[in-house]
């Protein structure tokens, strides 16, 4: 009876196991919304790969970057399935357009109401319709899904974006993403709506460094400006380039980049002389015209009283922060506590699931205490969630240097889907405290990093590796001690301005171009608009005439980019008050047919090609970001799955000879 017993329990056990690991996708499981390992089922009639590749056409003409992905999904399986693809964009992409291409058949996608679209395009799943849906799902992270595609079927899809670059230190950059990085739920109830793509699967590197996940990509760049172009660079992505003249060039993935889908493609160039795209921009679109003025900055100069500081450091070492990741922030405290002054104070906070503090109250930043600080840093390996916003709940209630200014500064990866509620603590925290974000790895989550630094009236930083961490600690430094400027306002002479964005210009701390979007009416002869400001030097003053204003060919998509602005103040940055602004937020969409969201674009071919609309729903694995570790992901399974297998059966029979000998023994 007992052996019985014992057997069933070894039977169920195996079982058990054996179905757990052969799950490939659950995407309905609710026990885990976190990502996870994808472990293949080896089914050859299901194709779980079907994106093929994805590749990059973008044309920086001026101040504007136009980009067309065009993302190419393939059926090499023998069943129906149905694509889901999540994929990254830039935090400020206004995407403006979608198609979808089978065979001679091009359809271009319409804008509608999430909701509305979504329902289009489930009838058209079920009638066995070829049929794409693209959601956001945040201003940086995108989803695609694809119905009805038959074995053998080529799917191509062409997104549209275009973004404005502004210039840091007189130097531009161009960002890319390629992947999306695991995002820790917390919260289960609180990340359910977040379900669908947080909870997406990924492929860990092998050991020969190969990933499965890793699709075909292309990046092809066509840079063109008014002024010559100098010191081109690729930050984490070998290059071709081939120079048209010193204005004109043309940049390429260099042919040994096999594996450029895992991290951010970055571009960084300067003008000749330190020269910006500052000047007045104008377009008439429907009645109304709107202007885009970027005007130079003024030089800083060393502030004149050093305040009284306090410094509260706030570092992730959570699973995702493990290896590189977590060198890397090393390196940039280092940074950050060797520029502090002796009669300055400072704490440290290091967070996971739980968080810790280097010291119950603030230390004088002394060489014996910001050893301990280094040593304490040194100790932590990588591991568990990222409870980023518990953490920041602590930070805000510790206990400060009275009489002091005091600056937080979060050192992260960015891998949570809690944005918005991070948004919101730091908005009604802030109590004199500015808080200033540093972005760790080679594919952070720059919505979180930005919006971050945007909340807390600091400034992003985003490291990729070791080689960016020099000079991080002087210009943090220069940011709280010295503001460029304050006071900024934007105003109209002989015209009338009106729905500028920002609405209110903040403080500004980087060495940047001051950018205002808006519109304008009943311009005169000899209309400028003028731009003030205080400075340390004293009063800012910049004037642009109307009459003088840039007439270049990417001004066409001066009202899209407005938009874009604008929904950066209605959505990107209101943390979970953005329900309030939705019937705003649903219009711009609509009007200018961008994706928001509460937007979604739609296309249906309206040719049946799936009769029994039988398919089965295939999410595209992901590459971990090159330099993230597996400890990033929930229930991490090593591979071979049969190790574990092998396992259970030797306590099983290990088991019975246990069983035998005390049978024997009674006998």
């Amino acid at each position: 009876m007992k052996r019985g017993l014992f057997f069933l329990l070894a039977f169920v056990l195996f079982f058990s196991a054996a179905y757990a690991f052969a799950q490939d996708d659950c995407g309905d499981c609710d026990h885990s919304l976190a990502p996870r390992l994808w472990i293949p089922d080896g089914d050859p009639a299901t194709d779980r790969l079907p994106l093929k590749s994805s590749k990059a056409d973008i044309v920086i003409d001026g101040p504007i970057a136009r980009v067309t992905v065009t993302q190419r999904y393939g059926n090499a399986g023998q069943r129906p399935i149905n694509a889901r693809y999540v994929f990254p964009g830039s935090t400020h992409a206004a995407v403006q357009g979608l198609t979808m291409k089978i065979g001679p058949r091009t359809i271009r996608a319409k804008i509608k109401e999430k909701e509305e679209a979504k329902k289009i395009f489930e009838a058209a799943k079920q009638e066995g319709k070829h049929a794409a849906l693209l959601d956001q799902k945040r201003p940086n992270v995108f989803m695609m899904d694809v119905a009805n595609i038959m074995p053998s079927d080529e799917v191509e899809l062409t997104l549209q974006y275009s973004e404005l670059l502004v210039p840091d230190q007189g130097v531009y950059e161009l960002v890319y993403p390629t992947v999306v990085g695991p995002r820790y739920g917390g919260d289960p109830v609180a990340s359910a709506q977040d379900a669908e793509w947080v909870a997406n699967p990924y492929v860990k590197d092998k050991a020969d460094g190969g990933n499965s996940a890793l699709v075909e990509t292309g990046i092809q760049v066509h840079l063109a400006s008014p002024i010559p172009v100098s010191d081109l660079r690729s930050v984490q992505h070998k290059i071709a380039t081939n120079w048209l003249d010193d204005k004109r060039v043309e940049v390429g993935l260099d042919a040994s980049e096999r594996d450029a889908g895992n991290r951010d493609f970055i571009l960084r160039f300067r003008l000749q002389g330190e020269q910006i795209n500052a000047g007045l921009m104008t377009y008439e679109w429907n009645g109304e015209h709107y202007f885009l003025m970027m005007a130079q900055p003024p030089k800083r100069v060393a502030a004149e009283q050093v305040m009284k500081r306090e410094y509260l450091f706030v570092v992730d070492v959570s699973g995702s922060m493990h290896g590189f990741p977590l060198d890397t922030a090393r390196e940039v405290m280092f940074e950050l506590l060797s520029k502090l002054r002796p009669e300055e104070s400072f704490n440290i906070l290091f967070f996971s699931g739980g968080s810790t503090v280097l010291s119950p109250s603030p230390l004088p930043a002394t060489p014996a205490n910001l050893q301990r600080a280094m040593d304490m840093m040194k100790t932590y390996d990588g591991g568990g969630g990222t409870e980023l916003v518990p953490a920041l709940k602590t930070a805000f209630g510790m206990p400060r240097t009275p009489d002091a200014a005091r600056s937080i500064a979060v050192v992260t990866d960015g891998y949570i889907s809690a944005e918005r509620e991070a948004y919101d603590l730091i908005r009604r925290n802030l109590n004199a405290t500015n808080l200033f974000a540093f972005g760790i790895g080679s594919s952070v989550n720059r919505y979180l990093i930005e919006s971050m630094a945007h909340a807390g009236e600091g400034e992003p930083f985003v490291i990729t590796g070791s080689n960016e961490a020099a000079g991080v600690g002087e210009r943090f430094r220069r940011y709280v001690e010295a503001p460029l400027m304050s006071r900024i306002k934007a105003q109209g002479e002989d015209v009338e301005l009106y729905d500028m964005e920002p609405a209110e210009i903040p403080v500004m701390l980087a060495e940047r171009p001051i950018v205002v979007f808006g519109k304008y009416r009943q311009a005169q002869a000899g209309a400028v608009i003028e731009l003030t400001g205080v400075t340390a030097q004293g009063d800012y003053r910049a004037s642009l005439s109307l009459a003088d204003e840039g007439r270049r060919n990417p001004a066409e998509l001066l009202p899209i980019l407005w938009a874009r602005q604008r929904l950066m103040r209605l959505s990107d940055r209101q943390g979970n008050d953005t329900e309030l602004n939705r019937d705003a937020i649903v219009d711009l969409g609509l009007r200018y047919s961008l994706l928001t969201q509460y937007t979604s674009f739609v296309a249906v071919d309206e040719t049946v090609v799936n009769p029994d609309a039988g398919a089965t729903d295939v999410k595209q694995p992901l590459p971990l970001p090159q330099g993230v570790s597996e400890r990033a992901l929930a229930r991490p399974v090593p591979e071979p799955e049969l190790g574990w297998l092998m396992l259970l059966l030797v306590g099983v029979f290990g088991g019975e000879c246990l069983i035998r000998r005390r049978d024997h023994g009674r006998r």
